[in-house]
C-alpha cells in the first residue's frame, strides 16, 4: 500500500527528493527517492508514514518514535490500529492521522478515509492537500466509523474484483469465450463506474433509468432485487470485514 501511495504522489507531480523510504528488503525505489535499509540517526521529517504490518507496531514503534517529535505528523495506514494506540506509541508526535486508502492511490483514484488528533483547521487542510493527488480524502465524523469505511473503501476493491470475475464467469458459462467475457466485463464495469461518477443521478436511479419495463435489464435486476438478495449479501460481506477490523483493533490495544 505504501508503494501505491508513493507511485500516486510521484505521478501527481510531487518531487521524488521529498521522499525517503526505509525498507530492509526493497530492491529499489523510484528514481530520485532515497532508499535506506535502516532508520537514519538524527534525521528530521515533516511527516512519517507507517506502512508496516499492524502486528509489527509494538516491535518497531520504539525505533520509529524518535522521528515522531515536535511538528512531525504521523500518518498511519495500519488496519485496526486506533488513534489511541498510536498516541500511546508516539506520545511526542505533533499530530496523528489514521487513514485508509486502497491500491487505486497509485492512479489517483483512491477513496481515503481520515481521522486525526492534534490537528487544527490549517493542519487538516495541509493533510488533505497532501493526500489529494492520491484520490478523494474524506474526514470522518467519528473514528468509530473506521471499521465500516475500511470494509467499504479498503476492502471494497476486492469485492468489486469478485463481482467482475463473476460477470465474466457467468457470461462464459452461457457460451462466451472466457477471455472475451473478461474484457467485456472489465469494460462494462469501468464504463458504468465512470458514468456514475459523472452523473447527477444516484446509482440506484441509474439502474432504474437503464431498465426498460419488460426489457432485458429489468429481467436481470428482478433476480438481483428478489428478496433483497444482493443487498443482504453485500451487507453481510461488509459486516464480516468490519467485524474483522474491530477484532484487529482489540488485538492492537493489547
Amino acid at each position: 500500500m505504501g508503494g501505491a501511495m508513493l507511485a500516486g504522489w510521484l505521478a501527481g507531480g510531487l518531487a521524488p527528493s521529498g521522499f525517503t523510504v526505509v525498507d530492509p528488503v526493497l530492491t529499489e525505489a523510484p528514481a530520485g527517492v532515497t532508499l535506506l535499509r535502516e532508520l537514519p540517526q538524527g534525521a528530521a521529517f515533516d511527516a512519517v508514514l507507517l506502512g508496516i504490518k499492524p502486528q509489527m507496531l509494538g516491535e518497531l514503534a520504539p525505533s520509529i518514535a524518535p522521528f515522531a517529535r515536535g511538528d512531525t505528523t504521523v500518518l498511519s495506514i495500519l488496519a485496526g490500529v486506533e488513534l489511541a494506540t498510536l498516541a500511546a506509541r508516539f506520545p511526542d508526535a505533533g499530530a496523528l492521522v489514521r487513514m485508509m486508502p486502497n491500491l487505486a492511490a497509485a492512479i489517483g483514484k483512491s477513496p481515503i478515509a481520515l481521522a486525526g488528533e492534534g490537528l487544527d483547521d490549517a493542519g487538516r487542510t495541509e493533510v488533505t492537500a497532501l493526500l489529494a493527488p492520491l484520490g478523494t480524502p474524506e474526514w470522518l465524523a467519528s473514528e468509530s466509523l473506521f471499521d465500516v469505511v475500511t470494509a467499504l473503501a479498503g476492502s471494497g476493491p476486492g469485492f468489486v474484483y469478485r463481482f467482475i470475475d463473476a460477470l465474466a464467469a457467468s457470461a462464459s458459462a452461457l457460451g462466451l469465450d472466457p477471455a472475451q467475457a473478461q474484457r467485456l466485463a472489465l469494460a462494462t464495469v469501468e464504463g458504468a463506474s465512470l458514468l456514475a461518477a459523472a452523473s447527477p443521478h444516484s446509482p440506484a436511479q441509474l439502474a432504474d433509468r437503464v431498465a426498460s419495463p419488460g426489457g432485458t435489464t429489468r429481467a436481470g435486476l428482478d433476480v438481483l432485487d428478489a428478496d433483497k438478495a444482493l443487498a443482504q449479501l453485500i451487507e453481510a460481506t461488509l459486516r464480516a470485514a468490519a467485524d474483522r477490523g474491530a477484532e484487529m483493533a482489540r488485538a492492537a490495544r493489547g
